[in-house]
């Protein structure tokens, strides 16, 4: 058996988090991260010089909006991961348990999991996590801020 998860939400929400926390405890378990699909731009120093970021009216990179990320890529390695997911699991340093090997799960994580139409369809079962304005807030603003194992 094969199953997808999604696991999305809005920036600093968790889903890193609950994701390492899953990959601990689940058998045959791989992870693709949203975030690793940007298009280069500034947080990518070495691809600077073919920043493909968009500049909004505020003057602002426009990091958190679809185009911003290469979903082909993204995609593409998703389906990597349908098609033989024991040669996957060893490309990515997974060890497959044996009594398990007729399962393997995939977790999806990233805040725009859901707006790609072509992943949508994929999904055995999807989460979105949410957490309050004040406390995504102060998670946003505290420089070096980041989650608890």
């Amino acid at each position: 058996m094969k199953y997808i998860v999604g696991i999305g939400g809005m920036t600093n929400g968790g889903k890193t988090t609950l994701t390492n926390s899953l990959l601990r405890v689940l058998p045959n378990c791989c992870v693709i991260h949203q975030d690793d699909f940007f298009k280069p731009g500034v947080r990518n120093p070495l691809f600077q010089p073919q920043d493909q970021i968009a500049v909004g009216e505020d003057g602002f990179k426009q990091w958190d909006v679809l185009e911003s990320l290469d979903m082909e890529a993204m995609l593409s390695t998703v389906q990597a991961w349908v098609s033989n997911p024991r040669k996957f699991a060893h490309a990515h340093g997974v060890s497959v348990q044996p009594d398990t090997s007729d399962t393997h799960i995939l977790i999806l994580e990233g805040f725009l999991l859901y707006s790609y139409k072509p992943l949508v369809d994929l999904y055995s079962q999807r989460y979105f996590l949410t957490v309050p304005y004040e406390e995504c807030k102060w998670r946003r603003s505290v420089p070096g801020w980041h989650e608890v194992p």
